[in-house]
C-alpha cells in the first residue's frame, strides 16, 4: 500500500475529511470589495505557516505531525469551526484536519503530510450555527424558558445538514436522530429537555461538525509549505577529511582507509558523515602548513583550492582513490547507518579546467589577469571566483546544477554549501527547486555565519539546514535569547539550525581555554538544545590547540594531512555515545521547536526541556567549566498538569536510577570536574 492511499484509508476512520478543489470555498483573502458583499464576514490572520505572505514555503517534516495556528473570528457572539486543508502540489483534492479553539481567537490544528515534497495549504472558517444554537438553548433550558421554536429550528439545521457532497451513512444517522425526536414531540418542560438532550447529544453534534452547514464560509489564500525527509530536521553530523584517515604519518587517506572508520563513527552514534571537498586540488599559488602563502614540496594544499589537470567539480583526487571505490564507501556507509554529505564550495583554483573551458564564467583584471578572491585586504591567491550573471547567465547555473545532479546519482543527498551568502539568492532559489524535481529528498546546509537578515533569506530560498551563532552563544542569557529567537518567532516555520560544536575553520575561544568540561558542555548543549548538530574530528580528543589570538587551528589539516590519536587520555567518547543514544531513544529530544527553558537561580547554570506527548525529558548544564555550582531549580510540575506540592517520578538517564522529587523546588549540584551536566526523565508519579 502506498504512504498517499494507507493515509487516505485511515483518513475513513479520522477526522480527516477530502474537499473537491473545485467546490465553492468562500472568497480568499483580499484586498477587500469593491461592491457590497456578504463575503468575508470571517476574519482568518495571523496564520502560523505563511511565510512573507506566502512567497517561500514553510517547512515540516512528511510523516511527522504539522503544527499550524491561526486567529479566526467575526462579528457578535456566535460560534466559528474551522479545518486546516492541504494537498500535494499539483493534486486535486484537499484533505481537510479540523482546527480547535485555544484562546483569545487563536485556533491550532495539526496534521501528517504523508511523503516528501510540495504541499499547498490553507485554512478555512465558517458560522457554525449549531453549535450556536446550542450554547443558546443551553442557556435558556438553565432559566427556565420554553424553547419549542429552538428545538424547531434545530431540527430545520438538521434537515439542512449533509451537502451534495457528503456522506450517505452521515445523512442516515441525522435521519435517525430526527425520527426518534418526532416521537418525543410535546410541549412540556420535561418533554423540551428530553428533545434537547437528543438532539444536543455527543454523537449527533460530531456528525454535525462534519457534516452541518457552513455559513458564510471563508478560505485563506493557499500557502505553499514543503515536506523535508526526517534527515533535513533530525540529525548527527560528524565531519572529517578522508585525506588524513591512514593513520599513519605522511600516508595519504584513501576512501578505503575511510571505510575503515565507519564503525568508529556509527558507534559514536553519528548518522551524517560529513567530508569537505574531495576533488583534485590545483597547484597555483598553493597554500603551505598553517596557511603559508607558499607550499613546500608535498604539501598537499587546501582542499577548497578545486580544480587541477585531474579535472574540477566533478572528479575525485586522484590519491582518494577511484569512482568505484567512492561508491563502494557510500555503499558501506549506508550499510552502517550513515549518510555520505559531500561540501559543494563554488570557487575554483587558478588550475580549474573552467577557466579555459569557460573564461567567460571568471573575472578578469584590464591587464589581462585573473581577479583571485578576495576580502579586502585579505587575498586568497589559491582561489578564483565566478561570477553569476553577463555571459555567465545561464550557462554556468546550469552547469553548477549538472555537478550536483552527478553526485546525486552516486547516492550523495545531503551537500553543506560553503559561503552560499556570497552567491545570489535567485540562483540558490532556482537551483534547490529544480533539484528536487529530480529528488525531493535532497537536503542542503548553508555554512553562512553572517548577517541575520541574509542567514534567514537563504532558509527561505530552500536551504533544509542552517549553521547559526550558537558557536558563539556561551552565557545564559546569550543561549536563552538566541534559542528563544529560533523556538518562538516567525523563522522557526522556515529556519532549520545545525549546531555545530567546532568546524575545521572555527576553533572557538571557550574551547581553547575551558578544557575537557567545556567540550562536555558544549556538546550536550549542541546535541540536546538542538534537532541537528554537529562535531568536526578531533572534538571528541578535545583538541584545541590554537594559532595565537585566532580562532583556527594550529597545525589545521585543511593544510597538511594529519594522523589522529583518537584515543588520546581525556576523550569525551562516552559523552558522545551517551548523547546521541538519548536523541534516538527519546521522541522529545528528536524536536528542535518544543524547547523550553525553566528556571534554575544560579546565572551560570541552563536549565531547560522538550516534550513530546508522555516523554519529557529536563536538562540542567553547568555553563562554568572552572568552577563547581550548586542551585535552586523549578521542577516544571505544571508540564504534567501537577500543583506546586505535587511529586514527580524522576529517571536519571545518565545512571539509570530511579527516585520522586517532591514539590517544585530542589537543590542540585554540578561539577565539571566530574560531570557538568544532568538529564531527567520526568513523568506523573503511578498510582
Amino acid at each position: 500500500m502506498t504512504t498517499d492511499k494507507a493515509h487516505e484509508q485511515r483518513s475513513e476512520r479520522s477526522p480527516v475529511r477530502k474537499v473537491d478543489a473545485n467546490s465553492a470555498l468562500g472568497s480568499p483573502k483580499g484586498a477587500g470589495p469593491a461592491q457590497p458583499s456578504s463575503d468575508g464576514r470571517i476574519a482568518i490572520e495571523g496564520v502560523s505557516f505563511e511565510v512573507d505572505g506566502g512567497r517561500f514555503a514553510a517547512k515540516t517534516v512528511a510523516g511527522k505531525p504539522f503544527h499550524v495556528k491561526a486567529d479566526i473570528f467575526g462579528d457578535g457572539h456566535e460560534s466559528y469551526a474551522a479545518a486546516f486543508l492541504w494537498r500535494r502540489k499539483g493534486d486535486d483534492t484537499f484533505y481537510e484536519s479540523p482546527m480547535t479553539f485555544l484562546e483569545n481567537d487563536r485556533w491550532e490544528a495539526q496534521a501528517v503530510l504523508p511523503r516528501n515534497g510540495h504541499y499547498e495549504c490553507s485554512i478555512i472558517a465558517w458560522r457554525d450555527l449549531f453549535t450556536t444554537w446550542k450554547k443558546e438553548v443551553t442557556k435558556k433550558l438553565a432559566a427556565g424558558l420554553s424553547v419549542a421554536l429552538e428545538l424547531e429550528e434545530g431540527r430545520r439545521l438538521l434537515q439542512g445538514a449533509v451537502g451534495p457532497d457528503g456522506s450517505a451513512t452521515d445523512r442516515a444517522q441525522i435521519d435517525r436522530f430526527l425520527s426518534q425526536d418526532a416521537a418525543l414531540d410535546g410541549k412540556t418542560p420535561e418533554t423540551e429537555a428530553a428533545r434537547f438532550a437528543l438532539l444536543s447529544s455527543d454523537d449527533l453534534s460530531a456528525l454535525m461538525r462534519r457534516s452541518g452547514p457552513r455559513t458564510n464560509l471563508m478560505q485563506y489564500r493557499i500557502l505553499p509549505v514543503f515536506a523535508d525527509r526526517t534527515a533535513a530536521a533530525f540529525s548527527a553530523w560528524y565531519e572529517l577529511m578522508p585525506r588524513s584517515q591512514s593513520q599513519q604519518p605522511g600516508r595519504h587517506g584513501t576512501f578505503a582507509d575511510v571505510i575503515d572508520r565507519l564503525p568508529y563513527i556509527r558507534d559514536l552514534g553519528f548518522d551524517v558523515l560529513y567530508f569537505p571537498p574531495i576533488h583534485p586540488i590545483g597547484k597555483t599559488n598553493r597554500k603551505g602548513r598553517n596557511n603559508s602563502l607558499k607550499a613546500a614540496e608535498g604539501e598537499p594544499g587546501s582542499p577548497y583550492a578545486i580544480g587541477s589537470a585531474d579535472g574540477g567539480h566533478d572528479a575525485l583526487h586522484p590519491e582518494l582513490g577511484s569512482f568505484e571505490d567512492f561508491e563502494r564507501l557510500v555503499v558501506a556507509a549506508r550499510e552502517h547507518g550513515l549518510e555520505i554529505a559531500l561540501d559543494f564550495a563554488i570557487q575554483c583554483s587558478p588550475d580549474h579546467p573552467w577557466i579555459k573551458e569557460h573564461p567567460e564564467w571568471f573575472d578578469w583584471r584590464p591587464d589581462g589577469s585573473i581577479k583571485f578572491a578576495e576580502n579586502p585586504p585579505k587575498k586568497y591567491e589559491d582561489i578564483v571566483n565566478v561570477h553569476f550573471y553577463r555571459d555567465a547567465f545561464p550557462s554556468l547555473w546550469y552547469a553548477l546544477r549538472d555537478i550536483v545532479l552527478f553526485w546525486v546519482k552516486r547516492g550523495v543527498r545531503i551537500f553543506r554549501v560553503d559561503n552560499p551568502h556570497t552567491k545570489p539568492f535567485p540562483f540558490w532559489e532556482w537551483i534547490i527547486d529544480d533539484i528536487r524535481k529530480t529528488d525531493p529528498g535532497v537536503i542542503f546546509l548553508a555554512e553562512a555565519f553572517t548577517r541575520p537578515k541574509v542567514m534567514k533569506r537563504l532558509a527561505k530560498v530552500g536551504f533544509a539546514q542552517s549553521y547559526s551563532y550558537f558557536t558563539w552563544r556561551n552565557r545564559k542569557q546569550e543561549i536563552t535569547d538566541y534559542l528563544a529567537e529560533l523556538t518562538q518567532e516567525e523563522c522557526r516555520e522556515y529556519m532549520r539550525p545545525n549546531f555545530f560544536v567546532n568546524t575545521p575553520d572555527i576553533n572557538p575561544r571557550f574551547l581553547q581555554t575551558s578544557g575537557r568540561p567545556g567540550f562536555r558542555t558544549r556538546l550536550v548543549l549542541a546535541a540536546t538544545l538542538g534537532g541537528n548538530y554537529g562535531v568536526y574530528n578531533g572534538y571528541e580528543i578535545c583538541e584545541a590547540d590554537a594559532l595565537p589570538g585566532k580562532e583556527e587551528y594550529l597545525n589545521s589539516e585543511k593544510y597538511e594531512i594529519r594522523a589522529w590519536d583518537l584515543d588520546r587520555p581525556g576523550h569525551i567518547k562516552d559523552d558522545i555515545r551517551l548523547v546521541n543514544r538519548l536523541r534516538r531513544d527519546h521522541p522529545a529530544l528528536q524536536d528542535f521547536a518544543n524547547l523550553r527553558f525553566y528556571n534554575a537561580a544560579n546565572d551560570a547554570v541552563l536549565a531547560y526541556g522538550k516534550r513530546s506527548g508522555d516523554d519529557f525529558v529536563l536538562i540542567h548544564v553547568n555553563l562554568d567549566p572552572h568552577n563547581v555550582q550548586q542551585f535552586q531549580f523549578e521542577v516544571p510540575l505544571w508540564e504534567l498538569g501537577l500543583p506546586d506540592d505535587g511529586a514527580v517520578a524522576v529517571r536519571d538517564l545518565i545512571f539509570g536510577n530511579s527516585f520522586t522529587w517532591q514539590g517544585k523546588t530542589q537543590w542540585l549540584e554540578l561539577d565539571p570536574a566530574t560531570r557538568p551536566y544532568a538529564i531527567w526523565q520526568l513523568s506523573k508519579v503511578a498510582r
